[in-house]
């Protein structure tokens, strides 16, 4: 399982890297308007991509299932409902797509932007339709547990995207050229994934003649609920770009944006592990080996905690004077304040995210977190609108920060009573050392803004590579001390050991 986490981490941090190089670029390519234009069009149509209705971890779901008893005549068959459920989807998206047209004219998109803005909007909407049955090839993978191969082709898609949106933007700055890239890269990452399906699965095959009804009526009982998922998610998550726009105007929204992105690829870090822990979640349950599943859902937790902790104590303390540097300091007051608010509660939500949720979906009991998503991203929408005009986007911060929170003590409280472990025993193993190791980590950073003043690109990363080594001898030898399942100040003399041999 640690390889196949591992292997998303590596495209997590390539995929951070490749933010890190292309918002500046963008931005300043594009202008604030420019810019904020386009988070606006992404913003919609990833409500246009809700009509996938949840197929995809749904199919991941009956996949990893077929998979664990080898039974390839039924994975065929869910693989040809799947693919017709993909296209009938498509189909509808484009359709829908002319809809969502017409309601993003009526935001107040400058003059110049309108012809561009509207044909990037509609090659975005290709986008997201075509996008639907390129997420099958993944699905297969997934079921499989073949991460690794899977990011390899990833891996190639985040350059190719990097490449060609810096080329291609340098030679013509247009959002259609923008919008254009993205659906380039589908295609390839669809081909490629599919070649490595066929090379390591030859008897997996992708067509109609296998259609199943009855299967897709079972597909979308549990899809429905991951549907409500996906809108509680996009309510969050999503929904942020178009209040800010509608009320304070597109200039605002990369303000909010530069600083919820980072937030964003920090969770897909975590969801890393949720990626895989869901189809082993699956596979554990079918094989009858619940007590390993509690296991993995105390180790990760700890584990999503940490990573969390590490990346978040730097953000809150630093992460404003790091967005001066990065993208300019008209954006250090705003969007640091955003980036605060976000993070503290983003240390509470992101471990149940990346663990406890995946569990509960694999188990197939999703009824509770999805409906709590749902009321949660309503909250946010709900809140947004109410804070925004007297508190700004720092107000909308608020409005997805307390959802999260609320949402996530519901799903921790259903996950431990799902899998027989009482919450004070998650507490006690998860939280306390962690929160009193952090202590000497989050004073060491105060130091470093406070005393040192750090500003620039060398203080920066000095205070970086210098919470880095404190954190890790912290979680060595206080946080993970005779921890009972991954005690790392025992596992050093073996490190040592097979580095002499």
């Amino acid at each position: 399982m640690l390889k196949n986490v591992g292997s998303n981490w590596l495209i997590t941090v390539v995929t951070v890297f490749a933010v890190y190089l292309l918002t500046p670029f963008t931005l300043h390519k594009l202008g604030v308007d420019g810019y904020g234009t386009w988070l606006l069009i992404t913003s919609i149509n990833g409500y246009l991509a809700l009509l996938v209705l949840g197929v995809p971890m749904a199919s991941v779901r009956y996949f990893a299932q077929h998979v664990a008893t080898g039974d390839t005549r039924s994975l065929n068959e869910a693989i040809s409902s799947c693919t017709g459920l993909y296209l009938l989807l498509g189909l509808i998206a484009l359709v829908v797509g002319i809809g969502l047209y017409a309601f993003f004219t009526l935001y107040g998109i400058p003059t110049a932007l309108h012809s561009d803005a509207r044909s990037a909007f509609g090659v975005m909407v290709l986008f997201v339709a075509v996008g639907f049955v390129a997420l099958l090839p993944e699905g297969v993978l997934a079921a499989h547990c073949d991460f690794v191969p899977r990011n390899v082709v990833r891996l190639g898609t985040l350059l190719l995207r990097l490449g060609l949106t810096v080329a291609l933007l340098t030679l013509r700055t247009s959002l259609t050229v923008l919008a254009l890239v993205q659906l380039i890269c589908l295609l390839f990452d669809f081909t490629l994934c599919w070649l490595v399906i066929r090379r390591r699965y030859p008897e997996i095959r992708m067509r109609l003649s296998g259609f199943d009804w009855g299967l897709v009526r079972k597909i979308f009982s549990f899809s429905l609920y991951v549907l409500v998922l996906n809108a509680g998610a996009r309510l969050s998550f999503e929904t942020d770009s178009m209040v800010i726009g509608g009320f304070m105007g597109v200039g605002s929204i990369p303000h909010f944006t530069v600083a919820n992105s980072i937030i964003i690829y920090l969770m897909e870090f975590v969801v890393a592990i949720a990626a895989v822990v869901m189809p082993t979640a699956t596979r554990l349950q079918t094989q009858g080996k619940l007590p390993e599943l509690r296991e993995i859902f105390l180790k990760w937790s700890k584990i999503a905690l940490s990573l969390t902790m590490i990346v978040g104590l730097f953000l809150v303390v630093l992460g404003p004077r790091f967005i001066a540097w990065w993208v300019g300091p008209q954006f250090e007051r705003s969007a640091g304040e955003v980036l605060q608010i976000l993070m503290i509660s983003y240390l509470v939500f992101l471990p149940v995210r990346g663990v406890a949720l995946p569990i509960l979906m694999g188990l197939g009991k999703p009824r509770l977190p999805t409906i709590g998503f749902l009321i949660a991203g309503v909250m946010n929408l709900a809140l947004s609108i109410l804070l925004v005009r007297p508190l700004g986007i720092a107000g909308v911060a608020l409005g997805t920060a307390i959802p999260n929170v609320l949402f996530a003590a519901l799903v921790l409280v259903q996950a431990c009573r799902e899998l027989e472990t009482p919450v004070t025993e998650y507490l006690r193993y998860v939280f306390p050392r962690a929160a009193l190791g952090a202590l000497p980590v989050l004073g060491l950073l105060l130091w470093f803004k406070l005393g040192l003043e750090v500003r620039n690109l060398a203080g920066l990363t000095g205070a970086g590579v210098a919470m880095v080594v404190l954190f890790g001898l912290m979680w060595v030898f206080f946080v993970y001390r005779n921890d009972r399942y991954v005690d790392l100040r025992a596992r050093l003399p073996l490190v040592r050991a097979q580095s002499r041999a």
